[in-house]
């Protein structure tokens, strides 16, 4: 028990289905955190999460302007050309202020820690992708019930 009279986590697998920065770095940071409290992790990528994997995608993840709330721009603001350019590279200025990798770094770094990454099968073959269009660091390419099982026990999160 811990201090809060509740079991500590010991597991978690997080499912990432959104392909732009704000999509993909919170299920980065919080697999990162895991493994840094030595919880076990996993991040399960499906739909447009996939491009956080694809060695081709993988280092042109951007921001999305239009229809994103936390923009705080209007709809018409966000298709301006180049406005998503500019929110990304303004982004990623700021995450670099605090030491927040680039996504391959991010992603390479915590499967060096330990965390499982697997791609949605359903997704991959959806999109007609192969196991050669991912980066190295992607253990396999499973259908969901098979993460389920590999997820027993985890508190499962939805980024």
């Amino acid at each position: 028990m811990n201090t809060n009279g509740h079991e500590p986590i010991k597991k978690v697998s997080i499912i990432v289905s959104r392909g732009s920065l704000d999509g993909v770095y919170p299920a980065l940071i919080m697999a990162n955190g895991a493994r840094m409290e030595g919880i076990e992790a996993t991040l399960f990528f499906t739909f447009f999460g996939l491009d956080a994997i694809i060695d081709k995608r993988m280092d042109n993840i951007k921001v999305a302007t239009v229809g994103n709330p936390g923009m705080h721009l209007p709809t018409l603001l966000g298709i301006i050309p180049g406005m998503s350019a500019f929110a990304t590279s303004k982004m990623k200025k700021e995450m670099e202020k605090l030491d927040i990798p680039p996504v391959r770094e991010f992603i390479t770094m915590i499967h060096d820690a330990g965390c499982d990454i697997y791609a949605c099968k359903a997704s991959v073959d959806m999109f007609h992708l192969k196991k050669n269009d991912f980066c190295k660091e992607v253990d396999d390419i499973i259908p969901v019930g098979q993460f389920y099982e590999k997820s027993a026990g985890a508190e499962i999160l939805f980024t």
